[in-house]
Parts: structure tokens; C-alpha cells; sequence
């Protein structure tokens, strides 16, 4: 069984080291990088085949948008290449790998990149002014979403955050509350889910290197995979209100356990989401070609309202030391924290994971024709 990385850079070496196998299937496959602007030892890697006779179908699995849940990505990317990878209809599918498309925020254990950005945030086609992302629950939320303090005593701010939750609830709902927090925000480069006044230079190297992928290809399916969010028991894919079907209709196509559309009622909203921009993509630039683009969920504190509302303080709490430093003793207990929101310590976990992986895997690629 695959070892979760302990650092950015073992699982990068992993990855890279695929090269040879992959060959046996896709002689002329090819390892590529883009070396971010700001860190030379930082990059994010991809490995790349076009079908060797007919390019009819593309297969892009992708981890690390959120940096550090790109330690769990890489375990799974990794069952996909050992299990998966030799099961491939290579005559007519090629493949698009990527290793950690936030690799800054792989190596420093956190979610957002350099400059505070959520990267699945980011992906804006026209004006990051545009009203159309106006968040407008945002800004009355900012004193409890954003505290403009360093990190005090740990009972303190646990306190200080229980009494704004249930003031914001009671204003808000939950609902409401949820939404405004994760839907992305452009004005407060300091809040959380921050999705960048301009495009980010991992935002703007996945663009260009997806519209030249997918070109030529009828089908494309885009696996993007997370952690963090849902129930913690069972995996969810996340699908795209673009795709025009209702999430029971894919859970009964692909022959899946759970599946969930972004949209309030189901999971959350999103502005600047990846997978919406490529839809946007293979509409607007790519006439007879279609895409399935989903997320791969998995779950770590559940999806309880205890749950979400220790998500959501960890979250805050992580952004506040982040952004204004504060107590060490406290700042101990928001990483580990932090860390078992992304990566839970339970061997249990880890192993439910790849399960719920292993089968999403033979449902979706099953039924796609990418694998025998």
C-alpha cells in the first residue's frame, strides 16, 4: 500500500519516477514542469501522452490545487498509476498528470499559494470586479471571518469564536453563512477562500497548458482531487453546475456511492472554480467536444453542523497566525489541527479513502471507455 509523502518533495520524486513505467504503455509519454517565478526549488510537474492512434478520449487527474491536500491527492494519484494506469485504452485515450498545481502550498502545509489566493477561486475568465462576484454576505462577516489580531490564548479565541458563531447564525443561518464563507471573495487579499485580484501564475500555466490538452480530443475527463469537506465516511464527487445532469443521474450512470452538485442545497458554491472554467473552455473553443469535470471529495471532520463549525474555526484560525502571527503555544495546536482537517492521523481514514477511490476510479473510467 502506498505511503502518504511526508514532504512536498518525496512526493514529487515519486511522481516524476512514474516516467519509465508509464512508457511501456505510451512510448513517447513526457515529463514537463513549469519552475514557479518566485521559488526555483518549487514546480509543478506533469506527465503528459497523447492516444497513440486516435485521439478520442483524454484522462487529466490533477492534485494540490489546495496545497496540502495535495498529500492525500498524491496517495490516490498514486493507486491510480499502480492499479489503473495499466489497465488503459491507450489506442484511443491519451493522459494529462499533474503533480500539485500548488506546490508552494504543498511545501509550506497550507491551502492557499504565496500571496493568500485560493487558486480554486481564481480560475475568472473576464473582470475580477465583475459585480457577477460580488460576495455580498462577505463584508458584514469580516470581523468574525477574518479577526484583525494576532492568535491569543487558545481558550480565548475558541471562546471568541463560539460567541460569533452563534451570533452570526442566528443573523445569518447556516446556509447563508456557509455560503458567504466558502464561495470565494475578491476584495480582502487577508480573508479566507481570497480569490486574487488578477490571475495567479499557476492559474495562467494550468490554463494554457489545458487548452493546448484538450485540443483534438472528443472526450475529456478531468479528475480533480480533494480533501476536507463531507462526510468522513465516504467519499464525495462533486460535480459542476455546468454539466447539465442532476447529480442521481451520474450517481446512476457511473455507478457511484455519493455524489453531490456545487450548489447550496448539495454542497457549496463556488466562484472562480476550476472544472466551471473548463467547461467554459470546451463550450466556447472546442465545438463537438464534451467534458466531465468533478472533484474527488474526500471527507475528514464530517459534514455535521459541529463538524463544519470546527472547520470553519480552524480555518480562521489558521488564516489569523498566517496573516498576524500570535501565541507559539496556540499556533502548535491550530497546525495539528490544520493538518488533521486535510489529512487525518486514522490509518482507517487513509484506507476508506483508497477504497472509495478504487471505485470511483472503475465506475467513471469504466463506463467512460478509458479503461478495459
Amino acid at each position: 500500500m502506498a505511503a502518504i509523502p511526508s514532504t512536498y518533495e518525496d512526493s514529487r520524486k515519486r511522481f516524476r519516477e512514474y516516467l519509465p513505467i508509464l512508457r511501456k504503455i505510451y512510448p513517447r509519454v513526457g515529463l514537463d514542469k513549469h519552475v514557479l517565478t518566485t521559488a526555483k526549488d518549487l514546480s509543478i510537474d506533469w506527465l503528459k501522452a497523447d492516444a497513440l492512434q486516435h485521439r478520442e478520449k483524454l484522462l487529466v487527474i490533477t492534485t494540490g490545487l489546495h496545497g496540502i491536500e495535495g498529500y492525500a491527492g498524491s496517495t490516490i494519484l498514486q493507486l491510480f498509476l499502480d492499479e489503473f494506469s495499466p489497465r488503459l485504452t491507450g489506442e484511443k485515450t491519451g493522459i494529462l498528470l499533474i503533480h500539485s498545481l500548488n506546490p508552494w502550498g504543498m511545501s509550506q502545509w497550507k491551502r492557499n499559494n504565496p500571496t493568500n489566493v485560493d487558486l480554486n477561486r481564481n480560475f475568472i475568465s473576464g473582470d475580477f470586479g465583475s459585480a457577477q462576484l460580488d460576495n455580498k454576505d462577505y463584508k458584514p462577516l469580516l470581523p468574525f471571518l477574518c479577526p484583525g489580531s494576532p492568535v491569543g490564548r487558545l481558550v480565548n479565541e475558541k471562546w471568541r469564536f463560539t460567541g460569533g458563531l452563534i451570533k452570526t447564525v442566528i443573523r445569518f443561518g447556516v446556509v447563508r453563512l456557509r455560503e458567504a464563507a466558502l464561495m470565494g471573495q475578491y476584495k480582502y487579499p487577508h480573508g479566507i477562500y481570497f480569490g486574487g485580484k488578477s490571475l495567479q501564475e499557476e492559474t495562467r500555466v494550468l490554463m494554457e497548458l489545458y487548452q493546448d490538452s484538450f485540443a483534438g480530443y472528443q472526450r475529456i475527463i478531468h479528475l480533480d482531487l480533494h480533501s476536507g469537506y463531507g462526510p468522513r465516511d465516504q467519499m464525495t464527487v462533486v460535480t459542476s453546475p455546468f454539466d447539465g445532469r442532476d447529480a442521481s443521474e451520474i450517481k446512476q450512470q457511473y455507478r457511484l456511492s455519493r455524489v453531490a452538485g456545487a450548489n447550496p442545497e448539495e454542497f457549496y458554491s463556488m466562484h472562480g472554480d476550476m472544472n466551471d472554467w473548463e467547461y467554459e473552455l470546451v463550450q466556447k473553443k472546442l465545438p463537438g467536444s464534451s467534458i466531465f469535470a468533478a472533484n474527488f471529495e474526500f471527507g475528514t471532520f464530517g459534514e455535521s453542523f459541529q463538524a463544519e463549525a470546527r472547520s470553519l474555526r480552524i480555518t480562521i484560525l489558521k488564516n489569523q497566525k498566517n496573516i498576524f502571527g500570535g501565541s507559539a503555544a496556540t499556533g502548535e495546536w491550530i497546525e495539528r489541527e490544520y493538518r488533521e482537517l486535510y489529512l487525518p492521523a486514522e490509518r482507517a481514514w487513509y484506507e476508506k479513502a483508497r477504497h472509495d477511490a478504487r471505485q470511483a476510479f472503475n465506475g467513471i473510467l469504466g463506463v467512460e471507455g478509458i479503461i478495459h
